[in-house]
C-alpha cells in the first residue's frame, strides 16, 4: 500500500523495524520509497527500533513459526505504545491505532484489546478523501478467488518447488520478453552459459500464463513435436471484453501457419514466477461502456504490457489523461491484471504529459536534485585555491579553443595545436575535470552514477549532474579559468605519436565556437590569428588520422539525423530537416577517438584488471544476410519510372572482416542512384550489435569493430557519461594526481556499474527516439497531407518499411486495411521482394507515399503512410496503405564521441 502512505492526507505514522526488514527482503524499490517518506519532515513518518528496544524486544517461542513470532513482535509494540503514550498530559488522548493486512494479525489484535483496521476498512472510513479510495491496492485473497467463473490459468508453482526444479533441469530460469507486435507471444532469454535453448518462444494466453514483460520466470520445454516457429503476424490486443475466451482461442490458431522444419525454435510455457518486475505503468483509461461502472479496463502506453483491471469512481474525470496504474496481482480466473490508480500525470497529446510519459517509460531518473545532493556542490561564488594547483600544470598560456553544436552550454572538451621549436607538433585535448567535484561515495556521486548519462531530448536536456557543474564550473567556456584534465600528445607532421603524456591541468579558453564558426575560419583567406592556425593545424592531422584508420578497417555509417526548427512562441516544430555534418564535426571526433584510445591503454596498462573500457563486438555473419541480399537485388535495378543496370562486382557486399565490409560499402556506387550509398550504410548500421562498457577483469574480447581499435574507452565527456568519470578517476590514481579507493579496484562493482550504465545508455537512445518521434507528429499534425519520395529498406511479409530521406523519417507502409478486400500478396523472402496484385517491390525501390497523422487512437497516436507511386493496382483494392511511425533518427545530440 506504498501508494497511499505517499499520500500527502496520510501524516503521524509509525512503521516498525520488524515491518521494514519484511519490507527491505520483499521489494528493494519499495524499501527505498518508504524510506524516502520516513525522511520527509512534512509527513511525519517515524520509524520505531522495536527489536532493540528492551520493552517490546520478544524471544521466539518453541513451535512458533517466524512469521507468526514477528506478528507477536508488531502487537507488542503496538501494546507498548499505548501504555507509553497514556503518560502524555494532552487534551486530546492520542489513539494509536493498528493497521494490517494480515485477517489473522488483526483478529488476535482485536481479542488483545487493540485498535486494529485493515488497510482498506481504515481508508474507506476517511470520507473527507474519497479519491484515497482509488489508490488502494487489491489485495488477493487466494480463497476468494474461485467465486468468480472460469479458471482460465494454470496454476503457478510455487517457489521452493521451482528451484528444485531448476536445479534439477527440469525447468529454465529466464527473462520473460513480451511481443511487441504480437501480445500472445513472448520469447524467454535464458540465464546461465549453456549454448542450446538460449531463447525460448512462449505462445498461447494459457501458455503465457500471467508473465508480464521483464518478470523472471520459469519455464517448462515442450516435446519437439509441440515447438512452433515465430510468428509474423501483427495481432493488437483491442477487445473489449474481458470474458472473451474464445475470441483468443480463435486468435492463437492464426498463429498456428504451417512453416518449414527448419524455422522450428525452442517453445515452452511459463509453470511459475521467481520474481516479478512490475513498475508503476503509464497508459490511458479505456472506460467500461456500462453506466456507473467502477470497473474499467487501462491500457499502458507500453504494448508490451497487458491490459490493468482497475476500480475508480473518478472514470470521467481520467478520460482522456495520461494516467499511471499499478499491478497488484494477477488471479487465474481473471483474463487481466488487478490494479490500482496512482495519479494523473496531464492530459493526452500536452507536450509536458507526453514527455513526463516518455521520461517515466524509458525509466530516466529526472525529479529535480535533492537537497542532500546539492549540498555536496561548491559553494559560490567559487574560484581556484592553491590547494588546486598542487598537482597541475598551468596551460592557460596555450590557445585553447572549443568546437560545439550551435547553443551548447555544457562543452566539455577544448583543443590546441602548436607548432614546437623542434620542427613537431603538439596537439592537446583538454576535457573538463568533473571528478574534482564529484567525490567518490558521496550523494552526488551515487546520483551521477544512477543517471548514468545525460538525455537529450527534443527540447529538453536531462542533465546527469546539477547545472552549476553542467553549464557552468565544469563547462569549459571561453576567457574564464577552468580545471581540466589533459591529453597532450608529440607528433609529426604525418601524424605518428612520439609522446603522450596526461596530465591535470588548468586552461583558459580563448573561443568558444560552434562548427560553423570553425570551418569559416579555417576556410578563410584574410584570418591569421593565432587560434585559426591551431585549427588548421588540427584539420589538417585530422584528415590523416582520418585515412590511417579507414585503411585500417574502420567503419564509417549512416543514421539520419533531423534536427527541428521550433517556433519561438509555442515551441512547435515548424520546419523538420536532416542534419548537415561539416569537416569540422570529424575533426573533433577524430581528436576525441585519439584521445580516448590513448587513455584506455595508459588505464589498462596501469590496471589490467579494472580498467573501465567500451567493446564493440564483431556481429555474428547472419546479421549481414539483409544486407548481402539487398545488394544482390539491386545489382539489377527496376522502377516503375525507368530502368538502368549496376555492374555486379560493384555492389557484392564482403562482410568476412571489418575491412573488407568499409571496402565494399566505398565502392558501392552508382552514378545514377546517388542515394544507394547511403541506403547501404544506414541498412549495415541496423546490422551492427550494441557498443557495451565492461570491466577489463570480466573479459578477454577487447576489440571495437566500428573503430577497428585493440582497446577503447570513454574519456571525453564526463560531464554527460558516468564511465567518463570512473575513467577520469583511474587515470588520476596512474599519473599520481589523485588517490584510489577500495570500489575502483573492486572488478565485481565495477562490472554492477557497467551493468547499469549500458541499461541506462540504451534507455537514452530509446528516449530520444520517442521524443523525435512525438515532435514529428506534432510536426505532420498542421500539414495535413504531405506527398514525398521514399525508399524501400525492409520487405515484409504484408508490408514495406520505407525511409523518407527529408525528414530522417521511417514508417511501414501495410497492404491490408480493415473491412476491405484483401490484396494478393506474394513475399519472397530469399529475393527479398513482395508482390502486391501485379507490382513487384524490392529493398532499395525508390516510391512516393503520402504522409498524415493518424490521431484516431488518443493513446497510439501515429503517422499513416499511403503508397502512391507506383499504384498498387488492383480490382475493389484501394491503393491506400497505412503505416505506424519508428523514427530511427537521432534528435540533436553532442557530438559524438
Amino acid at each position: 500500500q506504498i501508494d497511499i502512505l505517499e499520500d500527502p492526507v496520510i501524516k503521524n505514522v509509525i512503521i516498525l523495524q520488524t515491518v521494514l526488514q519484511e519490507v527491505r527482503n520483499r521489494s528493494a524499490p519499495v524499501y527505498k520509497r518508504i524510506r524516502d517518506v520516513i525522511q520527509t519532515p512534512e509527513k511525519h513518518f517515524y520509524s520505531f527500533t522495536n527489536e532493540h528496544h528492551r520493552e517490546t524486544y520478544i524471544e521466539q517461542k518453541q513451535g512458533e513459526s517466524a512469521n507468526d513470532r514477528n506478528d507477536r513482535a508488531i502487537r507488542v509494540a503496538v501494546k507498548w505504545y499505548n501504555e507509553h503514550l497514556k503518560d502524555i498530559e494532552d487534551e486530546e488522548k492520542i489513539q494509536v491505532i493498528f493497521l494490517t493486512n494480515d485477517r489473522s494479525n488483526k483478529e488476535k489484535a482485536l481479542e488483545e484489546g487493540i485498535t486494529a483496521y485493515t488497510c482498506e476498512e481504515y481508508i474507506k472510513s476517511l470520507t473527507a478523501h474519497p479519491d484515497l479510495v482509488d489508490r488502494l491496492a487489491c489485495v488477493s485473497d487466494e480463497g476468494k478467488e474461485i467465486e468468480s467463473g472460469k479458471i482460465i490459468f494454470p496454476e503457478h508453482i510455487p517457489l521452493s518447488k521451482l528451484q528444485q526444479g531448476i536445479k534439477s533441469g527440469v525447468y529454465l530460469q529466464g527473462t520473460y520478453r513480451a511481443s511487441r507486435d504480437n501480445y500472445l507471444e513472448a520469447t524467454v532469454w535464458v540465464h546461465g552459459d549453456a549454448e542450446e535453448n538460449k531463447e525460448i518462444i512462449i505462445q498461447g494466453l494459457k501458455h503465457l500464463n500471467r508473465a508480464v514483460h521483464e518478470d523472471i520466470v520459469a519455464v517448462e520445454l515442450l516435446a519437439k513435436d509441440e515447438w512452433v516457429a515465430p510468428s509474423s503476424v501483427v495481432l493488437q490486443d483491442d477487445g473489449q471484453n474481458e470474458d472473451d475466451i474464445e475470441n483468443e482461442e480463435e486468435k492463437e490458431n492464426i498463429l498456428k501457419t504451417t512453416v518449414n522444419k527448419d524455422m522450428l525454435r525452442p517453445t515452452g510455457k511459463v509453470v511459475g514466477i521467481i520474481k516479478r518486475n512490475w513498475r508503476p505503468f503509464c497508459g490511458m483509461l479505456s472506460k467500461s461502456e456500462i453506466k456507473e461502472a467502477r470497473r474499467h479496463l487501462f491500457t499502458p502506453a507500453d504494448r508490451r504490457i497487458p491490459r490493468i483491471r482497475i476500480e475508480t469512481r473518478q472514470a470521467d474525470t481520467l478520460e482522456g489523461q495520461r494516467i499511471i496504474v499499478a499491478i497488484d496481482g494477477w488471479p487465474r480466473n481473471s483474463r487481466y491484471p488487478n490494479g490500482h490508480f496512482v495519479k494523473s500525470l496531464g492530459s493526452a497529446g500536452d507536450k509536458e504529459t507526453e514527455t513526463e510519459v516518455l521520461l517515466l517509460e524509458h525509466d530516466v531518473p529526472h525529479q529535480p536534485f535533492s537537497q542532500n545532493v546539492l549540498s555536496f556542490l561548491p559553494k559560490m561564488p567559487w574560484s581556484i585555491t592553491e590547494q588546486d594547483m598542487k598537482y597541475r600544470e598551468d596551460l592557460r598560456h596555450l590557445y585553447v579553443c572549443s568546437v560545439d553544436p550551435p547553443g551548447c552550454t555544457d562543452i566539455d572538451d577544448a583543443l590546441h595545436c602548436r607548432e614546437l621549436e623542434n620542427g613537431n607538433i603538439e596537439v592537446g585535448v583538454h576535457i573538463a575535470d568533473v571528478s574534482h567535484f564529484i567525490r567518490p561515495g558521496n550523494a552526488l556521486d551515487e546520483e551521477s552514477a544512477k543517471r548514468g548519462t545525460t538525455v537529450y531530448l527534443c527540447e529538453k536536456r536531462i542533465d546527469m549532474v546539477p547545472e552549476l557543474l553542467s553549464s557552468n564550473l565544469c563547462s569549459l567556456r571561453s576567457n574564464v579559468d577552468r580545471l581540466a584534465f589533459s591529453c597532450i600528445w608529440e607528433m609529426n607532421h604525418k601524424a605518428e605519436i612520439l609522446k603522450t603524456r596526461f596530465t591535470k591541468s588548468i586552461i583558459n579558453s580563448k573561443a568558444s565556437l560552434t562548427y560553423a564558426e570553425a570551418q569559416m575560419r579555417i576556410d578563410s583567406a584574410t584570418m591569421n590569428d593565432d587560434i585559426t592556425t591551431s585549427l588548421r593545424g588540427l584539420n589538417k592531422l585530422a584528415k590523416i588520422l582520418k585515412k590511417k584508420r579507414i585503411d585500417n578497417g574502420a567503419l564509417t555509417l549512416s543514421s539520419p539525423e533531423v534536427r527541428f526548427h521550433m517556433d519561438s512562441e509555442t515551441h512547435d516544430p515548424i520546419d523538420l530537416q536532416t542534419k548537415e555534418l561539416k569537416e569540422t564535426n570529424s575533426m573533433v571526433e577524430e581528436f576525441m577517438l585519439l584521445a580516448n584510445i590513448s587513455v584506455a591503454q595508459k588505464i589498462y596498462e596501469e590496471f589490467p584488471e579494472f580498467a573501465l573500457l567500451r567493446k564493440h563486438p564483431a556481429p555474428p555473419p547472419s546479421n549481414y544476410d539483409i544486407l548481402v541480399k539487398a545488394a544482390k537485388s539491386k545489382a539489377k535495378l527496376t522502377f516503375s519510372y525507368f530502368i538502368f543496370f549496376l555492374s555486379l562486382q560493384n555492389l557484392e557486399i564482403k562482410t568476412d572482416s571489418a575491412k573488407s565490409l568499409a571496402e565494399s560499402l566505398d565502392k558501392a556506387e552508382s552514378p545514377t542512384f546517388p542515394y544507394l550509398n547511403t541506403l547501404l550504410r544506414i541498412l549495415t548500421t541496423r546490422c551492427m550489435m550494441q557498443a557495451v562498457y565492461f570491466c577489463s577483469g570480466m573479459d578477454n574480447d577487447f576489440h571495437h569493430y566500428g573503430l577497428a581499435s585493440p582497446i577503447y574507452t570513454h574519456f571525453t565527456s564526463p560531464i554527460r557519461r558516468y564511465a567518463d568519470i570512473i575513467v577520469h578517476r583511474l587515470l588520476a590514481v596512474a599519473v599520481g594526481a589523485d588517490i584510489t579507493y577500495p570500489e575502483l579496484t573492486d572488478k565485481h562493482k565495477l562490472a554492477d556499474i557497467c551493468k547499469n550504465l549500458n541499461y541506462r545508455h540504451k534507455m537514452a537512445q530509446y528516449a530520444q527516439r520517442a521524443s523525435v518521434a512525438f515532435h514529428t507528429q506534432l510536426f505532420f499534425k498542421t500539414k495535413g497531407v504531405v506527398n514525398e519520395d521514399a525508399y524501400i529498406l525492409f520487405v515484409r511479409k504484408n508490408a514495406v518499411v520505407v525511409l523518407i530521406p527529408k525528414y530522417g523519417l521511417e514508417g511501414t507502409v501495410f497492404f491490408e486495411e480493415k473491412g476491405k478486400p484483401a490484396p494478393r500478396l506474394d513475399y519472397d523472402p530469399e529475393e527479398p521482394s513482395l508482390t502486391v496484385e501485379d507490382t513487384t517491390l524490392h529493398v532499395f525501390d525508390k516510391v512516393q507515399v503520402n504522409i498524415m497523422l493518424d490521431a484516431s487512437n488518443m493513446q497510439h497516436q501515429k503517422i499513416r503512410m499511403v503508397m502512391v507511386e507506383p499504384k498498387i493496382l488492383a480490382t475493389d483494392v484501394p491503393a491506400k496503405l497505412s503505416a505506424e511511425i519508428s523514427s530511427k533518427s537521432e534528435p540533436e545530440k553532442k557530438k559524438k564521441k
